[in-house]
């Protein structure tokens, strides 16, 4: 396989137990195709759109994913190490459950996705949009969510300790029972409108 391919339509391939590595996507869209159980390794796709392909139990392993759409996708059960999904935009997808290990998802759109649960720890999501998302009981330490956009979002049982929640507008987010720290204990008094002292 050549390692560029641009303005490309793929449409109902069937790439299940696949190992693709080091392949440069460009423009190109995928239709209907099953990546289940495959393996992608340090490829890169800018400007594709996905519609409903199947990414179940596969693992993409410092993939990039850039300026993107994704649409009725299925990642049930994948494991994403180390990608970088920057600025690309999540529709009606399944994302659980689903296994996150580091990475870039600076700018990501996951608006009103279902992210119960999920692992996301220590991942960039930094000005990404939230917005609607339910992260119920979702593992969010040490994650970059600074400039995030977490309106009507539900964190109910979340685990945020430690993540960066600079220029996160926290009012109208479900915060019940979510676990926090101290430094983050100030900033939810200080959105609430307490005066916080020494």
């Amino acid at each position: 396989m050549t390692d560029l391919i641009q303005d490309v339509t793929f449409s109902g391939e069937d790439w299940a137990l696949e190992e693709v590595n080091g392949v440069r996507y460009e423009d190109c869209a995928f239709h209907d195709v099953d990546w289940s159980e495959a393996r992608l390794t340090g490829c890169v796709f800018t400007h594709c759109t996905f519609g409903n392909v199947r990414f179940n139990a596969a693992t993409l392993d410092r993939t990039a994913i850039m300026q993107s759409t994704l649409e009725r996708c299925n990642f049930f059960d994948a494991t994403l190490t180390g990608c970088k999904l920057t600025g690309s935009q999540f529709v009606d997808c399944g994302l659980r459950p689903m296994t996150v290990d580091g990475g870039d998802w600076g700018f990501v759109s996951l608006r009103g996705q279902n992210l119960t649960a999920a692992r996301l720890g220590g991942l960039r999501l930094r000005e990404a949009d939230l917005m609607g998302a339910d992260l119920t009981r979702a593992d969010l330490r040490g994650a970059d969510l600074a400039g995030a956009r977490l309106k009507d979002a539900v964190l109910k049982g979340a685990d945020l300790r430690g993540a960066d929640l600079d220029r996160v507008e926290l009012r109208g987010v479900d915060l019940g029972g979510a676990k926090i720290d101290l430094a983050q204990a100030a900033l939810f008094a200080s959105a609430h409108g307490a005066i916080v002292s020494g």
